[in-house]
């Protein structure tokens, strides 16, 4: 399958990071349909890129079963499955906020694979990535060189997405789907009050690279632009 007739979904598509990855996929000639929950925000970013827009919270079942519905209608199949939906918590470590941010950041990708794993059979070159975080990295957290404050939900809930990824390659490999977590390194996004030191733009290259590798491209990886990531 050439990259001009690759159909990519991409969640949390109309800023930051998801954005921009739905754009340089696009500047590849894909057909990106971008994905997330506000209409208001998506519908725009969407005509500016000339992608499809699509409206899907990834935290609501229904939401999720009826844009494979609307995918299915439309295109007939999916090549490339972008998970870049994902909250903070906003820095709380109360087990309400951890529900929050798990039912995004991981039961929201669950939700968005096992909808569209159907989809992605029928593609002959299907692939799957996950943008995680090294904050996930058990490697990372329990080095000497990791000096974040105390923070449960997010940097745990990346932790867990790392673990699905695994689950996942197991299993899906058997079909033929790759999938992997990237990293982006830290972008100046919304997500962390553009603090970040680096581009969303350079963010999103390692996630495209990954949506469009090869047979002989790896599964249930962990990688930056720099290569594997250690777990």
């Amino acid at each position: 399958m050439t990259e001009n007739n690759t159909i990519a979904l991409v969640t949390g598509a109309n800023k930051g990071i998801g954005r921009e990855i739905a754009a340089q996929l696009r500047g590849r000639g894909v057909t990106v349909l971008l994905a997330g929950r506000n209409p208001e925000l998506v519908e725009p970013a969407a005509q500016e890129l000339g992608a499809r827009p699509v409206i899907v919270d990834v935290s609501d079942d229904a939401s999720v079963a009826a844009a494979a519905k609307l995918v299915e209608a439309e295109y007939g199949r999916l090549d490339a499955l972008v998970n870049n939906a994902a909250i903070t918590g906003g820095g709380a470590n109360d087990v309400e906020t951890m529900q929050k941010v798990y039912n995004t950041n991981v039961f929201g990708v669950i939700r968005m694979i096992d909808a569209f794993v159907p989809l992605l059979q029928r593609s002959t070159n299907p692939r799957i990535v996950n943008v995680s975080s090294t904050v996930g990295s058990l490697a990372y957290t329990t080095s000497p060189d990791y000096a974040l404050p105390f923070l449960l939900p997010y940097p745990t809930s990346k932790t867990a997405l790392n673990a699905v990824t695994v689950q996942y390659a197991r299993e899906l490999g058997k079909q033929g789907i790759k999938i992997n977590a990237i990293c982006p390194g830290y972008c100046a996004t919304d997500l962390n009050g553009f603090t970040g030191t680096r581009t969303p733009a350079q963010g999103a290259e390692i996630a495209v690279t990954m949506a469009m590798i090869g047979e002989d491209g790896p599964t249930g990886g962990f990688f930056d632009e720099n290569g594997p990531v250690a777990w």
